[in-house]
């Protein structure tokens, strides 16, 4: 088994990119857009496809609004490790900024390097999509 880490400084309240995160069924439009180009919602699971053509079924497994975290496992589709879980939480940092957590755990062990460049690719598109506009300070 391995487990993958990711954590970047977003440049939004966690209010904000808890939002995006939290609205699971609109990954394609709110968080990931380009990267994941369709989410579809049946009852605890969602079905993401993403640009490369790889669809999954992932299992809503925790949505915890006063963490601020979102936990789900990939029980389907066309990538189907042995075990896959995620989660991904929103801390607040300073100065009104956010610091994203991603963290999965995949077997078999074969899988980490895909799947870590699919998460960095993925990290990136988030970051882009969230930071907000800040202005210059003089």
């Amino acid at each position: 088994m391995a487990s993958i880490h990711r954590d970047v400084l977003i440049e939004d309240s966690p209010e904000n990119v808890w939002a995006a995160i939290r609205d699971f069924g609109e990954v394609h439009l709110r968080l990931a857009p380009g990267f994941v180009t369709d989410t579809r919602v049946e009852g605890d699971t969602r079905i993401v496809t993403f640009a490369s053509g790889v669809t999954v079924r992932e299992l809503i497994v925790d949505l915890d609004d006063e963490a601020r975290r979102i936990a789900y496992a990939v029980v389907g589709g066309s990538l189907e490790p042995r075990h896959h879980h995620a989660s991904m939480q929103v801390l607040g940092d300073t100065e009104g900024r956010s610091r994203f957590v991603w963290i999965i755990d995949v077997a078999p062990h074969s899988l980490a390097e895909p799947i870590a460049e699919m998460v960095d690719q993925g990290i990136r598109v988030i970051k882009q999509t969230l930071d907000r506009e800040v202005a210059p300070t003089r």
